[in-house]
């Protein structure tokens, strides 16, 4: 075996998907110092490689302004992996051949100097793929996309027509701040690329459990001829996160929830749960499907959106007996902050499966758990049979856990062993990790090996991110100049503010916490 190769030879099919295979290509790093690399990047790359999902050649290269050499960075990356990796302890031997496709290009984004020494780098790999398949994974500020983009294409790096072999971008959210920047965000990175050859990275989208999503729907007929406003009563959506906002005080004051959470995760998931059935599993044709879909999400006026969106922000209060700060208290936030941790929207799709059906979302910072699930509410039985026996029955409910724990349960009314007549909620459970036994890959893992293979169906078009922030943008328009009311503050440790459950309260839903349990 020679030192750059992987050790399964042949380029490795992904697991039960003969479709195509990976082909050799070189990875260049674009912000090879950042966090974003040595948690994720690395880590995704290093599981690849031991499971034999990479290509039978490739090279990692990092390009960022410090100085290192090849070694200095791999020490860096053996380090970090020791942190980060998801299997433990790190296997000796095949880190050795992984790190052995590793470089390091020292330079400054806006050199074009750089970038030919990057050029000149690849063209020492011999291997015209090497030279000529390249994945430009731009872990840097948005704002610095397009001087990379164009100093590829000056640098003969990146080819909008597809000259030789094949080169594609990958950027990471925030994918612009509102639909104006992201128009222009768009517009930088086509300059000199094709909108094919940009691969827009929401993580979430790699997550299993999300993907299962439309397979538990179209693959189950049981559960989509349900799946419409003649069964369902209303959908829940919710991501909480136990944690503050911590050292990311700067940022959030910027982002908020509504751009952070909803503009791209919630609103994926939520495309994803009501779509229609695309007419193939090719990428096109599921984006085509989600972008009619996040069209067909009835706008809000500024009316619309005191009705029925809510933010909050969270003060000091206890999480699982530690102590937590207000947000105005947390480090680079405004002592008068209006700045929302928690928001939740009640939004109706107008289309005819899901007329009149209300879609609640909630997302917030400082809640009771770390939790994403979709719960999908049945219509009530009518209230005639067991009315005099048992009382109002309990809906019956499908949830998806997405995290931790992931799996689907199916909650229905079962009859209490007895002489009498009695009737309890019950749960049929289904859990991927006592199901499968098998391990379930990090969401970077996958998106990089769609990324290598070319496949952009877990990745989002451009007409997905300007649609999403038509939504986010109107909220926002709402929120203008008005200040957080006293029933939008909640304590932290709490499941968010009173007027949350004012938003579902005139329809006479309430709010259902994640079950995160197995």
């Amino acid at each position: 075996m020679s030192e750059t190769e992987n050790p399964g030879g042949e380029a490795a099919l992904r697991s039960a998907d003969s479709r195509k295979p990976t082909e050799p290509c070189s990875i260049v790093i674009f912000g090879a110092s950042g966090d974003l690399t040595a948690r994720k990047l690395i880590p995704a790359l290093y599981h690849l490689f031991k499971e034999q999902q990479m290509p039978s050649s490739f090279r990692v290269i990092g390009f960022a302004r410090r100085e290192k050499t090849d070694d200095s960075w791999r020490q860096e990356l053996r380090a970090a992996l020791d942190q980060f990796s998801r299997t433990k302890p790190v296997d000796e031997k095949v880190w050795t051949a992984f790190a052995k496709n590793i470089f390091y290009c020292q330079g400054d984004l806006t050199d074009l100097a750089a970038y030919q020494k990057l050029e000149a780098m690849l063209g020492g790999f011999g291997q015209a793929p090497l030279r000529e398949n390249l994945l430009f994974y731009l872990a840097t500020q948005p704002s610095q996309f397009g001087e990379v983009v164009e100093q590829l294409h000056k640098a003969a790096l990146l080819h909008k027509n597809g000259e030789a072999g094949w080169q594609r971008i990958v950027v990471e959210k925030p994918f612009g701040h509102d639909l104006e920047s992201a128009k222009l965000l768009n517009q930088e990175l086509t300059r000199f690329a094709r909108e094919q050859q940009v691969f827009r990275i929401d993580h979430y989208l790699g997550k299993e459990t999300v993907q299962n999503i439309l397979m538990f729907r179209f693959s189950n007929s049981i559960f989509e001829r349900l799946w419409n406003r003649d069964s369902i009563d209303h959908v829940q959506i919710t991501v909480s996160e136990r944690i503050g906002v911590g050292g990311r005080g700067g940022y959030y004051e910027e982002a908020g929830a509504l751009r952070d959470m909803v503009q791209n995760h919630m609103l994926q998931v939520l495309a994803l749960v009501s779509m229609e059935p695309p007419v193939s599993l090719e990428a096109e044709a599921i984006r085509d499907e989600k972008v009619k879909l996040l069209k067909s999400i009835r706008s809000l006026t500024p009316a619309d959106v005191a009705k029925q969106v809510v933010r909050g922000q969270y003060f000091a209060g206890v999480v699982d007996g530690e102590a937590r700060p207000g947000y105005r208290q947390e480090e680079k936030v405004k002592s008068d902050s209006n700045v929302e941790t928690y928001v939740a929207l009640k939004l109706f799709i107008d289309n005819w499966r899901w007329s009149g059906v209300p879609f609640y979302l909630r997302t917030g910072k400082n809640l009771p758990t770390s939790a994403s699930e979709v719960r999908i509410q049945f219509r009530p039985t009518p209230h005639v049979l067991f009315a005099a026996a048992c009382g109002e029955l309990d809906q019956n409910a499908i949830a998806l856990r997405l995290q931790p724990n992931e799996g689907i349960y199916l909650r229905f009314n079962g009859k209490v062993p007895g002489t009498t007549l009695g009737v309890r909620p019950v749960r049929m459970n289904f859990s991927y990790d006592s199901e499968f036994g098998a391990y379930t890959p990090e969401a970077y893992e996958r998106l990089l090996l769609e990324a290598m293979i070319g496949d952009a169906t877990l990745f989002i078009r451009r007409d997905e991110v300007e649609t999403a922030w038509q939504i986010v943008d109107s909220v926002r328009k709402g929120w203008e100049g008005k200040k957080l009311s006293n029933r939008e503050f909640y304590a932290a440790g709490t499941w968010g503010p009173m007027a949350a459950d004012d938003l579902l309260a005139p329809s006479g839903h309430v709010w259902h916490e994640p079950q995160v349990g197995k």
